[in-house]
């Protein structure tokens, strides 16, 4: 058994737990650049649509890619503002 005290209730060491928690509870930071790099992502694969497949989608398929594309942007840059504003 590993050496370490153990939290009352739950029967693991405080060392494995205090990992865990670390672990799954990620600092805000983390979480802001994962939604940074979806909206990214998301932005990127708008632009490869309207780019690649202009000739095949339909018009209102065409103005649901700019809308996205748009929305993603404000989202993205209300994100940025709000990390620089700390």
């Amino acid at each position: 058994m590993m050496s370490g005290r153990s939290i009352p209730g739950i029967p693991i060491p405080s060392q494995f737990a205090d990992m865990s928690m670390q672990l799954l509870a990620p600092k805000r930071s983390i979480i802001v650049d994962m939604v940074m790099v979806q909206l990214i992502s998301a932005i990127v694969v708008f632009v490869g649509i309207l780019l690649f497949k202009a000739n095949e989608i339909s018009q209102s398929e065409m103005t649901m890619m700019v809308v996205g594309v748009f929305l993603s942007l404000f989202l993205l840059s209300s994100v940025y503002h709000r990390i620089t504003r700390f």
